[in-house]
């Protein structure tokens, strides 16, 4: 088996897209899939409850800047006035997040958004980004933003380019990066 296969860092072309909206009347928003669907923000502000969802969210892409976050990491991202996490569910089940945070200048970041695996593909995507946006104007926000990169599900940047996002900026860099992506945790796609 070679060392590659083994899942060893490999040097990694990343594309990072960035995209904006300035106006709320520059969403197009996307009906529910599904009439169960319902956002709830989470309060108060749970380090579990985000790293349950950068995990089982992000596993399969890629997401692995925080995975060796601990704790009091987690709780200092988390309990801090500009952030807002939002859940997504359907029919009472947790279906996936939303983080926004206020940034300088009435710039919010929907710092992230995904579906659990078990969510994708059921018409719910569409509806929870328009959610995120709508939650992000109701922070005073002047301006929504997010960014994704080719490592993400191949559907997001074609998601925010359907709801009214418009590309600003795209770079590319160079990252060291597992061979697969480590999943939720280990043997969970084996």
């Amino acid at each position: 088996m070679s060392t590659a296969a083994a899942g060893d860092p490999q040097p990694t072309r990343v594309t990072i897209t960035h995209l904006e909206m300035t106006a709320p009347e520059q969403l197009r928003p996307k009906a529910p899939g599904r009439p169960d669907l319902v956002v709830v923000r989470a309060i108060p502000p749970m380090p579990e409850l985000n790293r349950f969802f950068y995990t089982a969210v992000g596993g399969d892409w890629y997401w692995l800047e925080r995975l060796a976050w601990t704790y009091s990491d987690w709780l200092k991202y988390v309990d801090r006035p500009e952030l807002e996490t939002w859940l997504i569910t359907a029919a009472g089940v947790p279906a996936g997040y939303f983080e926004l945070e206020a940034q300088p200048e009435a710039n919010v970041e929907i710092a992230y958004f995904g579906l659990l695996p078990a969510f994708v593909g059921q018409s719910a995507g569409g509806w929870a980004l328009s959610e995120a946006v709508r939650c992000g104007w109701a922070m005073g926000a002047k301006r929504v933003w997010v960014h994704t990169c080719d490592l993400d599900h191949p559907g997001a940047l074609p998601n925010y380019l359907s709801r009214g996002f418009r590309v600003f900026k795209i770079e590319t860099k160079e990252e060291l990066l597992p061979v697969r992506s480590p999943g939720p945790w280990p043997g969970a796609r084996t």
